[in-house]
């Protein structure tokens, strides 16, 4: 039978489908071999969908708003009660109770690798301020818990024992008269501790805006400064354009400040979309801009580094564009990216905070409506990894 002209054209038209998907495929496979070739390894995740095991005491938590791992890889974080919606999360405060769920975690919990829950505590108590909004949370190398507060009048750092024995309060509420104040804070969004255990290093933050560095044991005030290493200036800074020259002074929030291994110390000038790079001692180094065409909330969150022993890259959590970006640590060229928009594992609402453990794994928390932590999986290095990967789910 001779084909009729609708069949040929029906040939023809697969024939020329067929021809370009090949040709689409080998163009994804020569790219895929140039970026092998290149050499350029980054560091693989899959996210785990069963991390951390569910809370006892019908438990959910707020925006969750600080991650930090301790020497024993136990993974804290921090969350506010108060963001947790009562006509939907906590029914049992009707009165009477509409039912059997739920009641808010207490504000500080505790995580050991597997994913249990083996801690909680926090909240007021005699002899310190809770903050009216915490905000940050670090455990330093004898495992005390460092705890900041962004609220509008919060302008102290707190720090207890792992058990929450309160132990010391750094900085009065209200009384702050600006970023060069030399005992108080400004809105403190988070702090790090030095590699050698010395010194603590506060992203100083949502009012004032500096980084501070205090003498971990006395709490006393060292040295501060602002952007550029210039002496702070809180004078109002228009807001963030990205063909704008840079700005001379931190924009709010000074969002984080954490320092490597060999002294060097990255801050989160988050608003700006840019990380700034310190000395110790606060002389400026370089600067890097991320995701340059965010604005609002910006781009630049919080840092954490990977745990080899070079420390050859910062993973940087970017709330606004639900992303980590993986960063090479030298040239602070962005190499990858993971993550997207969303409420299902390896997605994010509102990704605020990121730290590591000693292998080399990635926790996040979310704030807004994230209200959750979650946990990516080290798999290694590889290569040909696309620039955004999208969610990295378990092969």
């Amino acid at each position: 039978m001779s084909s009729t002209p609708f069949m040929y054209s029906l040939k023809l038209g697969v024939g020329i489908a067929l021809f370009g998907l090949l040709g689409f495929l080998a163009a994804c496979a020569d790219q895929v071999s140039e970026q092998e070739a290149s050499g350029i390894q980054v560091p693989v995740f899959e996210v785990n969908p069963l991390w951390p095991k569910p809370l006892p005491n019908h438990w959910v938590i707020g925006s969750t708003i600080g991650v930090s791992v301790d020497s024993r890889d136990h993974v804290w974080v921090i969350h506010r009660q108060a963001t947790i919606d009562e006509r939907t999360e906590l029914n049992v405060l009707h009165e009477p109770a509409s039912a059997e769920c739920c009641a808010p975690a207490p504000p500080v919990l505790e995580f050991d690798p597997e994913g249990n829950l083996v801690g909680s505590w926090g909240g007021p108590g005699d002899g310190y301020d809770w903050p009216s909004s915490n905000h940050g949370i670090t455990v330093d190398h004898m495992d005390n818990v460092w705890i900041g507060g962004n609220g509008p009048d919060d302008g102290h750092i707190l720090k207890f024992t792992r058990d929450g024995t309160f132990l010391l309060q750094l900085g009065r509420p209200g009384v702050g008269t600006g970023s060069n104040d030399p005992e108080n804070f400004g809105r403190v969004a988070e702090v790090s501790i030095g590699p050698d255990g010395d010194e603590v290093f506060v992203a100083d933050g949502y009012g004032n805006k500096r980084v501070a560095v205090l003498d971990i044991q006395t709490g006393a005030l060292k040295r501060y400064w602002g952007a550029y290493g210039n002496r702070p200036d809180d004078a109002p800074v228009p807001p963030y354009r990205p063909e704008d020259p840079p700005a001379q002074q931190f924009r709010s929030p000074v969002h984080c400040a954490e320092i490597s291994d060999d002294d060097l110390v990255y801050v989160c000038d988050r608003a700006s979309d840019r990380i700034q790079v310190f000395m110790r001692d606060g002389t400026f180094v370089r600067e890097a801009f991320v995701a340059t065409e965010t604005l609002g909330s910006g781009s630049a969150w919080d840092i954490a580094l990977s745990r080899d022993s070079e420390q050859r890259f910062l993973y940087l959590a970017d709330g606004s564009n639900k992303k980590v970006h993986i960063l090479d640590r030298e040239t602070l060229e962005v190499l990858t990216t993971f993550g997207d928009g969303g409420r299902q594992p390896g997605q994010f609402i509102g990704v605020h905070s990121i730290a590591t453990d000693s292998e080399g794994n990635i926790y996040t928390t979310e704030t807004y409506e994230g209200k959750r932590l979650q946990k990516f999986v080290f798999r290694g290095l590889g290569t040909g990894r696309p620039a955004d990967q999208g969610v990295v789910w378990p092969n």
